[in-house]
Parts: C-alpha cells; structure tokens; sequence
C-alpha cells in the first residue's frame, strides 16, 4: 500500500507545474502622505457622490488591512527619503538619505530585477523624485537629482515613468540624461499617445509627460484634462508592457505622489481627488488580481502621513461632499486669478464674490456668515486692489493668500481640519490581497514590508 501511495505523489508532484516560491506578479502601491484620515475622508466624499461620479475603492475591502510605523533612524517625523528606503530596502536610514542604509541592503527591486522578475517605477511625479528614487538609487542627499537620473538609466528596470527629469542637464559637459537613457538602451514615450501597444516589444520604456511646464509632477487630479497624462495611464501601460514575455513574473512600485502635496497645501478638495485618482490606479491591479488571483499580490501603504489631517473641528458633524464644489486646485486657482487680475484690474468685489462662488461654491452652494465674507472681502482688497498681500508657501507650491483663504474657509465648512503644513508621526494603513498576503497582517514598521517580501519569495 505505501508502494502505490508514494507512486501516486510522485505522479502528482511531476503533474503540477513548476511555480517560483511566493506571488509571481506583485504590486506596491505607495500613497505618500496618505494616512488614515486622507483615506477616509475620500471614503466619505466619494460615498455622498452620485453614482455616475463615485469612483471604486476595492481596497477598503481587502482581507488584510494593518498599521505601520514609518520614523526614521534620525526623526521620530520621517521625510520621503527615509520612508521610500526603508520600503524599498527594508532598513532605516536619517531623513533625507536616499537608498543608503547602514547594512547595505539593495532594494527589493533590484533584488526581483537580479531574480528575472521584469520591474517597474511609477510615479505621479518626477521619477528622479525620493521614493521612486529609493528603489533604483543610493545618494547621500535627495535632492542630487542629476546622479539619481543616471542612476535609474543605469538601472535597467523594464519600465519607469513619471512626470519627468528635475535635473536633466547638469552642466555643459555632462551628459544630457534623455540621451543617457537612450544610451541605454530605452525607448522613451512623451505623453499617453506615444505608448504603442506593441506586443511584440520587450525593451525598456521611459515614459514621460509631454508637457515640458510639468515635468516636476503631472497635473493634479482636479486640474488634469482628459488628453493629459495620469497615473492610470500609466499603470495601464507599465502593466501591459510588464506583463508581456515575463515567465517569472514582474515586480512594480507605484506611488501617488500629489496626495502629499495637495497635503503639504492643506488642500482637501484636490487631497481627496488626488486620492480617488490613485484608487483607480488600485482598480486596474485590482481587474489584474481576478484574473490572475492565485498568482498576484497587492500591497497599499504611505511613506507617511502628510498634514495631520484631522476629520472633525469641534462639531459633531463631517460635510465632505461640500468639497465638490471647489474646481481647481489652490496652486491653479491662484494661477488663473493672476491672470484675470491682469486682464479686469478694476474688478469689485462683487464681480469676485460670483467667480469666487463658481470656483468654490463659496456664497452659493456653500453658505458663507457675514464674518467669513468680510474675511474674504479684506483678503480681497488687499491682494486685488492694494497689491500688499503675500502668498502663501507650502513645500510644493505658493498659493493667493485670497485663495489660501477661501480654501480654508472650504475646508472649516466641511469640517476638515489640519495641525501643520509638514509630515505627521501618525500611523499610515495598509491593505493587501492575494497570494501571500496574510504575512502583512497585524501592526508593522516599514521596514517589515521588503523583509517579508523577501521571505515569501525567497529573495536573499
């Protein structure tokens, strides 16, 4: 009897086809300055849409849903240098130290690169930006935006993009970085009409904006017109490409970037669009994983938690879907009443007040106090009549302090506050799904993500 019985698994063993240890197709999905409140008030906002407008959140059902630490070796507050290395790495590194740790471990994606995996970097903003840049790069400062270039056309990764290059040329007699990456063997594509759905095709791609006055960041959610770039095009095309004559699988980072920025404005109509914008990059791997779902993992987190944004300021009450109304975001809001301030200089109040109300619905959908209008009234004179108002500056932009105002103003209506204009300590979520997945459960640091990477894929 056990003859027959050992006969039998050896048939069965030889039956089975020869699969790599752990999910052969995985997706690390990074939502910087995306903590908690981030997700929920998109949550709540998206659920008091319409249903031609809300958009899919398949993530707030994943099976797997934890916590995670994010300090850094140098601050109890990490920047994104730190964060992006220890969830590239899985080692701790001080606040802007880009891919550099302390035992020298390379990150999870050159380590899948080595293993045969294809790998891919996106970004909603520059590629050479600090966490796509802490999985290719190791630099001593994140702002060394020429040597992280190199060193991502040094990579070899199947498929990078993002807005852009910061620092394309560095001086005369260094090379141009678009040259380098040609050198190099990638195809660069400028803009989603330039990706051709080649199957055929099995190089490396640069795929970038063609819109040369964003190459720092695509264009926020709320800002983006339909023929422009987004993250989901993007993913498309990184999962198309990627998926194409890769017998071992593939490995890909994709990060929301501007959710930090919209973040670092304390601006929560374009946060929370930001946010549902990166969710339907999450949809795309999400359709991927139920066709493939024994074979796919799928991890979301943040680098950290930007703002310290808060769902409530004093009140019993949270009106997110108030945020509706605002139409741009502070940054291109400020922009086009610049403009209008060069065309109308002789503008009233009263003419403002109605286009204030049709960029915000401030003093129509969205009732203003007598207080609050005088506010904006004062605010108004003295940047349109006066000329003696300062902007507003936050890391990634300078807002209209009249626009500031009125954003502020937006957000206290919806009951959205904010502590600061910088990073937060606070936890950020995490949601997996598929194979391997339940090695993501219970409150981790940042640093267990690549470990346990590793582990369920038996990377070295």
């Amino acid at each position: 009897m056990k003859k027959y019985t050992l006969l039998f698994l050896l048939l069965f063993a030889f039956s089975v086809p020869f699969r790599a240890a752990g999910p052969k197709y995985i997706f690390f999905f990074i939502g910087d300055g995306m903590g908690l409140n981030q997700v929920e008030a998109a949550r709540q906002y998206n659920e008091n849409m319409p249903d031609n407008l809300r958009k899919k959140m398949p993530f707030l059902s994943f099976p797997v849903q934890s916590v995670v630490t994010t300090f850094s070796a140098s601050n109890r507050i990490t920047d994104s240098a730190a964060a992006g290395t220890a969830l590239a790495t899985g080692e701790k590194t001080t606040n802007g130290t880009l891919g550099l740790n302390s035992k020298n471990r390379e990150s999870i994606a050159k380590q899948f690169k080595k293993s045969g995996r294809k790998v891919g970097i996106i970004t909603s903003v520059s590629i050479d930006h600090a966490t796509p840049g802490a999985f290719y790069a190791t630099q001593p400062e994140r702002d060394m935006y020429y040597e992280i270039g190199l060193q991502g056309a040094d990579s070899g990764f199947d498929f990078l993009g993002g807005s852009g290059l910061l620092q394309p040329q560095k001086a005369p007699d260094k090379i141009n970085l678009y040259d380098y990456f040609r050198d190099n063997d990638y195809t660069i594509c400028w803009g989603k009409n330039d990706y051709k759905y080649d199957k055929n095709f099995s190089g490396k791609i640069l795929f970038l904006s063609n819109d040369s006055l964003y190459c720092d960041a695509l264009k926020y959610s709320i800002d983006r017109k339909p023929e422009e770039l987004s993250l989901l095009d993007l993913t498309e095309c990184a999962l198309h490409h990627l998926s194409q004559n890769s017998p071992k699988g593939f490995f890909v980072m994709i990060e929301g970037g501007k959710i930090d920025w919209a973040s670092h404005s304390n601006d929560a109509a374009t946060m929370i669009k930001e946010t549902l914008d990166f969710s339907e990059s999450i949809q795309c791997a999400y359709d991927f994983y139920l066709d493939h779902p024994r074979e796919t993992l799928i991890i979301i987190t943040a680098d950290h938690e930007t703002g310290g944004c808060i769902l409530g300021n004093g009140t019993m009450d949270v009106n997110t879907e108030l945020l509706q109304y605002q139409k741009m975001s502070g940054s291109e809001m400020s922009f086009y009443l610049e403009q209008v301030k060069k065309k109308h200089p002789g503008m009233t109040w009263t003419e403002m007040r109605e286009l204030l109300s049709e960029l915000t619905g401030l003093g129509k959908e969205v009732p203003l106090t007598l207080e609050e209008e005088a506010r904006l009234m004062v605010s108004f004179q003295h940047w349109y009549q006066e000329d003696v108002s300062k902007s507003v500056r936050s890391l990634y932009s300078e807002t209209n302090a009249f626009v500031s105002l009125a954003i502020s103003i937006l957000n206290e209506k919806a009951h959205i506050s904010w502590a600061s204009d910088n990073h937060s300590a606070s936890q950020v979520p995490l949601f997996a799904i598929g194979e391997g997945a339940s090695r993501f459960s219970g409150r981790l640091d940042n640093t267990d993500i690549p470990q346990r990477l590793r582990e369920i894929t038996r990377l070295k």
